[in-house]
């Protein structure tokens, strides 16, 4: 048992000094991986504009003109709710229309009762939590030249456990699909680790980094939509899987940023 916690000491400085020169960059870089998901699908439906407005006229029974409506507003929401978070202005309202994309999207198209779907947009609403949980800190720090804003304080609690919860979900879809092997065994064994102590808070920081660096693994050798050119319609799935992959890696880079909250092992350990 000494040996463990001395080998995962011995792991956390390593990763605390590969990471201590990145650290200013990584809220930026966080952010925009977050929201990458809905720029890319705000392009992406200016560029099959036709195509969009087809499918929800002939298969989802939208009338001509709400189906106008319906991407527009969606392409304006994505792309100003983007730029607010990236830019870290009026977060709440970014994070509020973004959540609003992801509900009215799925059931819009369909898709609120597949399953996969379900897992994976789930997993980006956990990581705008963690966007909203980063902002009411960075209030808390602000407020009266710094002292402490315990409404703040208590409200971040809250939603970074349902941020860390609601991001591990994505895992539980990768670990169910797809063919067995031995690879996707351990991957699955190490990524279920880690999920389960994002989701406790223990060691939630370097749990996230793991993750971070198996999805990125993963994001680039199974969705590497720019190999496919045979089929457009697997393409741009594929892609929108790539792109949600680096929504939810932006949220757990988030959680490297700001921590797993009071609501966490890692906290109550201070108090000891």
């Amino acid at each position: 048992m000494e040996q463990i916690r001395k080998a995962s000491e011995q792991t956390e400085e390593v990763l605390e000094k590969i990471s201590r020169p990145l650290k200013p960059y990584i809220p930026w870089v966080a952010r925009t991986l977050l929201v990458s998901t809905f720029i890319e699908d705000s392009v992406r439906i200016v560029m099959q504009w036709q195509n969009q407005l087809l499918y929800l006229q002939a298969y989802r029974g939208f009338p001509w003109g709400v189906s106008h409506a319906f991407l527009f507003i969606n392409v304006v929401t994505m792309l100003a709710c983007s730029g607010l978070a990236i830019s870290r202005r009026h977060t709440e309202y970014a994070v509020g229309g973004l959540f609003a994309v992801i509900v009215t999207q799925g059931f819009a198209y369909g898709l609120i009762f597949d399953i996969k779907f379900f897992l994976r947009n789930l997993s980006v609403a956990g990581g705008l939590l963690m966007l909203m949980a980063e902002s009411l800190l960075a209030k808390r720090r602000n407020v009266f030249a710094g002292l402490p804003n315990i409404s703040d304080e208590d409200q971040s609690k809250y939603v970074l456990l349902g941020g860390r919860i609601l991001l591990v979900l994505l895992f539980v879809s990768f670990v169910f699909s797809g063919s067995f092997s031995l690879m996707r065994l351990v991957v699955s064994a190490i990524g279920g680790l880690s999920c389960l102590m994002v989701a406790v808070g223990f060691k939630a920081k370097y749990s996230a980094i793991v993750l971070v660096t198996i999805l990125s693994v993963f994001n680039l050798a199974v969705n590497n939509w720019w190999t496919i050119d045979f089929n457009p319609v697997h393409r741009d799935f594929v892609k929108y899987d790539f792109f949600q992959t680096l929504s939810i890696m932006g949220g757990f880079l988030l959680l490297v940023n700001v921590g797993p909250g009071g609501f966490s092992v890692d906290e109550k350990k201070k108090n000891f």
